[in-house]
């Protein structure tokens, strides 16, 4: 049995002054600029070529095989987490939905949310410009000419995710901050 928190206390939460414009338009970009990279790959796991030889299919992506689960299964989990930064401007974010286990109904810890929330955009600002600087050796020459320019156009977004999230995100801690 869940228990939930007192009726104050959430609405103490949803008490929280809403969140400027700019941070509900950057909170609804993230998922929009993950888009084009989850496209890609599961044009890839769908048998679209993209420009990687059999060989590279196989052996990098193992397609076909397990590519079939995993490329997918990592485009879900994209736009899962992606998706998560809209929390950070919607009452969700503020009070657990209730069909939640154990956390349902309760207000959100603004620390855990914020804390969690920075250290995702560090992550993601590291990952993507390390992949950026490394590019020609993470490919190492399986991409060339358009296929290579086009995957790169759809990856190149990835680059403002960690920026926006932490954008988001210090919107919510001033907000939440503001609330009490």
């Amino acid at each position: 049995m869940t228990t939930h928190v007192s009726t104050p206390a959430r609405s103490a939460a949803l008490a929280t002054p809403p969140p400027p414009r700019w941070a509900v338009w950057a909170a609804h970009a993230v998922p929009l600029i993950v888009l084009p990279s989850t496209l890609w790959r599961l044009a890839m796991a769908a048998g679209v070529p993209v420009g990687y030889s059999e060989e590279v299919l196989r052996t990098d992506y193992g397609l076909p095989g397990t590519g079939y689960l995993i490329l997918p299964a990592i485009s879900l989990a994209q736009e899962g987490a992606a998706l998560l930064t809209l929390g950070l401007v919607r009452d969700w974010g503020l009070v657990a939905p209730r069909r939640l286990p154990f956390i349902g109904g309760r207000p959100v810890r603004t620390g855990a949310a914020v804390t969690a929330a920075l250290l995702g955009a560090l992550v993601l600002t590291a990952v993507t410009v390390s992949q950026l600087i490394l590019w020609d050796t993470v490919d190492q020459g399986h991409l060339t000419g358009t296929h290579r320019t086009v995957m790169g156009w759809l990856y190149a977004p990835l680059l403002l995710w960690g920026p926006l999230l932490a954008l988001v995100t210090l919107s919510y801690a001033a907000r939440r901050r503001r609330q009490r």
